[in-house]
């Protein structure tokens, strides 16, 4: 990476700006980047009362490369007051998603189809080899089926796995009632 000159992005805050930024950096309740980016900011600023402080001054004080101070005056010079301060959002994930909405589509209608013979539920190493079977996948891990399955709310571990779970109306199960009827206060009890 070429470094830049170093007046080459001038930092020129407004009376605003500045009170906002060091309001910022005193209560201490930002992302730590955040702040320190704000730091260099205040100190580069040219309308700062004392002067502003060089790249390599601001560096020495903040123990910061130079490049990453010259970073922070091109991205304020450039995009702003906002941008600057807050985090680039990733464009793409880290990892790549392993399955689609199509391969997801086929996970579920594994898990509510019938189990392999000999079997009376699927388990995620057969869901795992059932993708390799119908070549969706050529290696997963269970640990991501896994969290397919969470994801779409469909559960292996239920007598009709499905993608939708059923929900148990307030007053219809056995054990709400019970548990409704227990905690009912005796009024021969004394209140505490």
């Amino acid at each position: 990476m070429a470094t830049s000159t170093p007046n080459q992005y001038p930092v020129k805050l407004s009376n605003v700006q500045r009170r906002r930024l060091t309001a910022l950096t005193r209560t201490s309740r930002a992302p730590v980047g955040k702040l320190r980016r704000a730091q260099v900011l205040l100190l580069s600023d040219h309308r700062r009362p004392g002067g502003h402080l060089s790249r390599a001054q601001i560096s020495d004080v903040l123990g910061m490369h130079v490049n990453t101070v010259d970073r922070i005056r091109r991205r304020f010079a450039l995009e702003g007051e906002v941008p600057t301060l807050n985090r680039k959002a990733r464009t793409t994930p880290p990892i790549p998603r392993k399955f689609d909405g199509r391969a997801e589509a086929q996970i579920v209608a594994i898990c509510c189809s019938q189990a392999p013979e000999g079997r009376t539920r699927w388990t995620l190493r057969l869901i795992v080899d059932e993708l390799k079977k119908r070549r969706i996948v050529t290696s997963v891990s269970p640990e991501t089926i896994r969290k397919t399955l969470k994801k779409t709310n469909c559960s292996l571990g239920e007598k009709n796995a499905g993608a939708s779970r059923k929900e148990i109306a307030r007053g219809s199960s056995r054990k709400w009632k019970k548990s409704s009827i227990s905690t009912k206060r005796n009024p021969a009890q004394k209140s505490r």
